[in-house]
């Protein structure tokens, strides 16, 4: 099919009842299922293949090999209609796996905006995205993962069911978190140990000094040997006024899991 509006190769299968917006081009060799949305100006690669009740928004590029929308790899999935909802401006590389939510998940996985998914990157089933997220060759993401804005998980890390992911938090390559990424953290290994603040990617960020340094005074509470968490938090408590404090501490009360501040050994904060 192709259009002044919709560009699809001739070898393309795409299904009479997909949603294709202006711009989008579909490469050769590519599959779209029956109920899927395409938005405004998204190019797909050739060979990949988008499934399922998926949805995607503007200015997305998927590369060949992705294979976005499929059910999820889960024993307790019966085949109910569950979705994929994709947002803007996302670039999704070589052999990326996304899978569409359960029913007992919320029924929906969720991705935002702005955010880079290298090659062979897996996010499962019931997993919500925020914006601006780099994910590193081979990142993985287990079912029911929250990952917050501005973070970036290494190539081949792995984070564990339910977990979540803090705000401009940095996983090192091949991490195992099992746990809770604290926000704006430095969270590296298998398994994973707290090595204080993400001060390299926050400055890229174009954070302050002034900022930086009191999230660094606030690690070095949560991190000093002779206190516990609920000590940390209550000493953390008095300094509320400070907006990047206060997102540690809502994110710490709000954890179910637990949050990793085991110290790794280098750590020099």
């Amino acid at each position: 099919m192709k259009t002044a509006a919709i560009d699809c190769h001739p070898t393309a299968v795409v299904h009479e009842g997909a949603r294709l917006a202006e711009g989008v081009r579909i490469g050769p060799n590519c599959v779209v299922g029956e109920h899927v949305s395409i938005g405004r100006d998204t190019v797909v690669e050739p060979n990949t293949v988008i499934t399922g009740y998926t949805t995607i928004g503007a200015r997305n590029r998927i590369f060949s090999f992705a294979s976005i929308g499929f059910e999820p790899q889960d024993l307790k999935f019966k085949g109910e209609v569950t979705t994929l909802e994709i947002g803007d401006d996302n670039t999704f590389r070589e052999f990326v796996t996304i899978h569409r939510g359960t029913a007992l998940g919320g029924g929906r996985t969720v991705i935002g905006n702005g955010n880079l998914f290298m090659a062979y990157t897996h996010i499962a089933h019931d997993c919500i995205v925020g914006d601006s997220i780099i994910f590193a060759n081979a990142a993985t993401l287990a079912g029911h993962v929250a990952v917050f804005d501005h973070a970036t998980i290494g190539a081949y890390s792995g984070v564990h069911q339910f977990c979540r992911v803090g705000t401009y938090a940095f996983i090192g390559g091949y991490t195992v978190a099992t746990k809770d990424v604290l926000p704006f953290s430095k969270t590296v290994g298998n398994r994973a140990h707290l090595y204080g603040v993400n001060t390299i990617g926050l400055e890229r960020r174009g954070f302050t000094r002034d900022r930086i340094d009191a999230i660094r005074a606030a690690y070095r509470i949560l991190m000093h040997p002779s206190v516990n968490v609920s000590q940390a938090v209550s000493e953390l408590s008095a300094t509320r006024e400070n907006a990047d404090v206060r997102t540690i501490l809502e994110f710490i009360r709000s954890s179910e899991r637990g949050v990793i501040v085991k110290r790794g050994k280098d750590e020099n904060d």
